[in-house]
């Protein structure tokens, strides 16, 4: 095996990447780590392992200086730990991260190559006096990381996707308690009957607006956020991810009142973002529907098997079917 290091993604065949790293979804994919690679706020590096030629293990390394993103500071989310300068080992957005190593790889030869990954995280984090954090890792992947790092891994939060069996809306409620049913059915009736316009949009076509709905909903949930700021980041998501979003939009008098994103990726629908505008809303049908009940529908309509919802909200996104599993944070070493 071959450790080597590469400073832009785009050195990297995005094929070669992505046979390695659709297994761990939409944030390490080639393109969404390529889109974020620019953000001025952390170094990039890639470290990659070969054999034979191949490509068996790779994991991106942010130094990261300044963290605009709480969730990412790990002083703020590990308990007893004082804020320091950290190499972020893995995606550094999404919330949902892994070591990536191919899959046909004997155990034997697994571990090496994860230890080449944990060596290459230690090894930069040490020249830049900083320390290694792998954050929200799955559960498997946490306990190989922990062995490989001799620590014990700390439970941050909960991932959250909803399986879509079969190939209908129908397949879906299928698989859901009577009761549930009859609740969806009713909030999706609501919805019709209120006679939105929906739109079908591409994310560079509406940035400002959603940026907009898209601050009023973090301004809900207790975060500062300006309006502006929210539209250039989407602006800057759809450049980076050449417009490859796809967002569902309810209208009233022209004027969009939710909206939310998704990006289809290895056989999942991967929610984004949402946002609303909460003084002309009806009811609370409106965000199911947007969040839930549309995306299911634009799943199925591209053969996808399953919504991602990611964190927080679980105990209504398991009413409507998610499998919730844990995620953690796995010091380095």
């Amino acid at each position: 095996m071959i450790l080597t290091h590469v400073d832009d993604i785009l050195d990297i065949p995005a094929a070669e990447w992505d046979a390695l790293a659709s297994p761990a979804g939409l944030y390490l994919s080639h393109q969404w780590l390529a889109a974020q690679q620019q953000d001025p706020t952390a170094e990039v590096h890639y470290a990659v392992v070969h054999d034979g030629g191949h490509l068996i293990a790779a994991v991106p390394l942010y130094v990261v200086d300044t963290e605009p993103n709480s969730l990412y500071r790990v002083h703020e989310i590990v308990p007893g730990r004082a804020p320091a300068r950290t190499v972020l080992a893995g995606a550094r957005r999404g919330y949902l991260n892994a070591p990536l190593l191919h899959p046909r790889l004997a155990p034997a030869r697994r571990r090496e190559a994860l230890s080449h990954l944990v060596t290459a995280a230690g090894s930069l984090a040490s020249a830049r006096a900083a320390q290694p954090w792998w954050l929200y890792v799955t559960d498997t992947e946490a306990a190989e990381l922990a062995a490989a790092c001799g620590t014990r891994p700390v439970r941050l939060s909960q991932d959250a996707r909803i399986p879509l069996p079969g190939s209908t809306f129908d397949d879906y409620l299928a698989c859901l308690p009577s009761k549930r049913r009859v609740s969806i059915r009713r909030e999706r009736r609501a919805f019709a009957e209120a006679e939105y316009e929906l739109r079908t949009l591409r994310l560079s076509e509406c940035a400002d607006t959603a940026g907009a709905l898209l601050a009023q909903l973090q301004e809900r949930h207790g975060h500062s956020a300006d309006p502006a700021a929210m539209a250039g980041l989407l602006r800057d998501q759809a450049a980076g991810m050449a417009d490859t979003g796809t967002v569902l939009a309810a209208y009233t008098d022209d004027r969009m009142v939710a909206f939310s994103l998704h990006y289809h990726h290895a056989g999942t629908v991967w929610l984004r973002a949402t946002g609303y505008d909460y003084a002309r809303l009806r009811a609370a049908h409106e965000y199911f529907n947007l969040v839930y009940y549309l995306p299911i529908e634009a799943a199925y309509a591209r053969c996808a098997t399953a919504l991602h919802l990611g964190m927080e909200s679980l105990h209504a996104k398991t009413l409507r079917g998610a499998v919730t599993s844990s995620l953690w944070a796995v010091q380095g070493r």
